[in-house]
């Protein structure tokens, strides 16, 4: 039995209160193959934000997974690695995944306030998420084997933990930013930051937006897509980065959805892996 267990994957769930919220949160560490048998063996850690969409189809809210299993198994070569899917927070996930709150959107002639909880959500990472999993399994804690995957708002966050938090986060995934609900108050915020040492995955299609975005957006959607990912490679550059850290994939005809994340995420993994 010990034997047949070296060549799968395991899953595990776990619990974890959020402080500005006080409800538990599900994670859930997919560890790679062979993690019970190589016992003083130690791993890079992936985080991926919006972790109901991370593993299974059947729980994604747009029917279809990043399809992280199937890309390990499909890939051995690349450096093993553990996966952690962190549950985002459903109604509450654009107050979340949003460092500043929302202040020129269409929709807010409605009455509503969002976003400005992206620092509460980082410090839940920075300083529960990150520590229980390092403390519970067998992690590379160190920041150059440390990453971050987001994809839409979850790219934002992201975005944002990998410059508030760059000692913690040594590698990031941004597929699809949607930068652009934010963007002088992020601009404001690179600008003030150098980043040194730090690999990130750019990913953005040419034909991005759904219906949601277009109830929040000014001006064409797609190329305000396009805009925000071109405009933070640029500010990664000015920020201390090298070309060679950097990879910017513009996809043609490139959709947002998890369909299309889930084609580049091997790349992307194999990118931020390279010095693992």
């Amino acid at each position: 039995m010990e034997r047949d267990a070296y060549f799968y994957l395991e899953m595990k769930e776990h619990e974890l209160k959020v402080p500005y919220t006080g409800k538990n949160r599900r994670i859930r560490v997919l560890l790679p193959k062979g993690y019970a048998q190589d016992e003083h063996k130690h791993y890079p850690v992936v985080y991926m934000n919006d972790g109901q969409n991370v593993f299974y189809s059947g729980e994604s809210f747009s029917g279809h997974s990043w399809k992280v299993i199937p890309a390990i198994k499909r890939n051995p070569d690349m450096p093993k690695m553990i996966i952690v899917g962190i549950d985002n927070d459903n109604e509450g996930r654009m107050n979340e995944y949003a460092p500043w709150k929302f202040s020129s959107l269409p929709i807010l002639n409605f009455g509503l306030t969002l976003g400005g909880l992206g620092s509460e959500y980082a410090d839940f990472f920075v300083n529960v998420v990150k520590p229980f999993v390092d403390s519970t399994y067998r992690t590379k804690p160190q920041r150059e084997y440390t990453a971050m995957i987001g994809s839409s708002l979850g790219a934002n966050i992201s975005q944002y933990i990998g410059l508030e938090y760059k000692d913690v986060v040594g590698c990031l995934g941004v597929f699809s930013s949607a930068n652009w609900l934010n963007k002088p108050e992020f601009d404001r915020f690179i600008s003030k930051h150098k980043v040194s040492d730090q690999r990130v995955y750019i990913e953005v299609g040419t034909n991005e937006g759904d219906d949601t975005d277009q109830k929040l957006a000014n001006g064409n959607l797609k190329q305000l897509y396009i805009d925000a990912s071109l405009d933070y490679y640029r500010q990664l550059i000015e920020a201390g980065l090298s070309t060679s850290e950097l990879k910017l994939n513009v996809v043609a005809n490139g959709e947002h959805s998890e369909e299309c994340w889930a084609k580049y995420l091997p790349e992307c993994l194999r990118f931020i892996s390279e010095n693992w």
